[in-house]
């Protein structure tokens, strides 16, 4: 772990007056009881808020169904774990010796939290607007492309439902074929399929509700690719 967050905060684009909420922002709850857990509660609120105002200005002709679901996609594990590790995260964050060992600073799910502690120690530090420009900063890039706002507005599941339903298929059968890992970090891997067509597709993710996702757009994917 990086002892020096000068470099950190050149790349969130914020330099902290008080520099307790930085460090409390990037603590674990395995090395101290002074962790992040309380802030990433603040920061999730403060990150669906500037996120839905920036979607409700760019998608004028959106409805709130397609909205929630743009927002889902852009405040998902997935895009916060990329962005933690475009800012340089891993090398700042302060975990237990065991849990530095075991890979932490790499999990999705633990620097995902630490970017919305972040977000919510920004907000105390200095204001709903100064964190609001710093999610502003992080998320415009991600929605400069309205044709991917556009499949964003139905998740894979969804999608696929509705593809099936207008040719009148019966709907798909999910289920877990596999679970790899210890209890605190599993990987599911979960197979949709459709018996009606002989078709199933399998998916990867850290929750079940991941790799249902994943199974259910590559499933869609090979359905519009016309896949016998």
């Amino acid at each position: 772990m990086a002892t020096d967050n000068t470099d950190l905060q050149a790349a969130l684009g914020y330099r902290f007056r008080d520099a307790r909420l930085l460090q409390r922002a990037l603590t674990h709850r395995s090395h101290s009881a002074q962790h992040y857990e309380r802030l990433e509660f603040l920061g999730d609120a403060v990150l669906s808020l500037v996120v839905s105002q920036l979607l409700y200005a760019r998608q004028g002709q959106a409805s709130e169904g397609s909205l929630s679901r743009m927002r889902a996609h852009l405040v998902r594990e997935e895009s916060l774990h990329a962005l933690a590790l475009q800012l340089g995260l891993p090398r700042h964050l302060r975990l237990s010796e065991g849990e530095a060992k075991g890979g932490g600073a790499a999990r999705a799910s633990i620097l995902a939290d630490a970017l919305e502690a972040l977000i919510g120690a920004i907000h105390l530090d200095g204001g709903f607007e100064a964190a609001a420009q710093f999610v502003r900063r992080q998320f415009e890039p991600l929605m400069q492309d309205d044709a991917d706002a556009e499949r964003w507005a139905k998740d894979a599941k969804t999608a696929l439902q509705e593809w099936l339903q207008a040719r009148r298929h019966a709907l798909p059968q999910y289920r877990i074929v596999a679970t790899q890992g210890q209890a605190h970090a599993q990987v599911f891997e979960v197979e949709a399929a459709v018996a009606q067509l002989g078709l199933a597709s399998t998916g990867r993710g850290a929750s079940r509700r991941a790799a249902e996702q994943q199974a259910a757009a590559q499933l869609l994917a090979r359905l519009n690719e016309g896949t016998p």
